[in-house]
């Protein structure tokens, strides 16, 4: 029965991301249109236990699916407001941050492999920022070496990845190899599907003045930078 009803999320979580990633900005939203139509789907079965199960777990994992999508979960995004970042970081139960320069080539090359790990990882909030935008979290972090990517779990900034001495320490690299370094830190839960992802926020983490750290420093060996 539960098989039943995981294979109809699967297919809704499925549709859900490709209609979302397809949608242009003036194109009107379809999700609800998708829900209906999966859900008249569970009413006309004749599986009495499926209707009753199915309908209610299909109205929470579509509420939390719109929950991620409002929250641009499953997207790689840059944030310009420092104060946007901090609370990203702050609220988010998983975030990744890539802090980042237009003049270092190998931000680019760490761009292109977040990009395809966003999609992946639902429960990850993954964004980037210009060191310039967000020289407070600069200092406050004391980073110094780019490429830099902070994790953060539940407020509190677990690990932080230097370069790419941990990667292979050259330009090319699988993105696997990047996926299992960060899993490693605890910022990536794989689950089924978008939809049992689900989304839970560290309420207690607004006063963002108290932004939390722990762990060490890396050896920097990349690119260093000013501000």
């Amino acid at each position: 029965m539960n098989d039943i009803i995981h294979s109809k999320l699967d297919s809704l979580a499925s549709r859900v991301v490709d209609s979302n990633e397809s949608r242009e900005e003036d194109d009107p939203v379809d999700d609800d249109d998708i829900f209906a139509e999966l859900e008249a789907e569970i009413e006309n079965s004749g599986n009495a236990a499926l209707r009753d199960q199915g309908l209610e777990l299909l109205r929470l994992q579509m509420q939390r699916a719109k929950d991620m999508q409002e929250n641009a979960h499953g997207r790689y995004m840059e944030i310009t407001n420092e104060k946007e970042a901090i609370r990203i970081s702050a609220s988010e139960s998983r975030c990744v941050i890539h802090f980042y320069h237009t003049n270092f080539r190998r931000c680019e090359i760490m761009d292109k492999h977040l990009t395809q790990l966003a999609p992946k990882y639902f429960a990850t909030r993954f964004i980037r920022v210009f060191v310039e935008n967000v020289p407070w979290l600069v200092e406050k972090l004391a980073i110094k070496v780019l490429p830099c990517l902070m994790c953060f779990v539940d407020g509190v900034s677990k690990d932080r990845l230097i370069g790419f001495e941990e990667l292979g320490n050259n330009d090319v690299f699988e993105t696997a190899v990047l996926e299992l370094r960060l899993a490693n830190s605890g910022v990536l839960q794989k689950s089924r599907s978008p939809l049992e992802s689900g989304i839970t926020y560290n309420v207690s983490s607004s006063n963002t003045r108290n932004l939390r750290t722990s762990g060490g420093q890396t050896n920097q060996d990349d690119d260093e930078f000013d501000l």
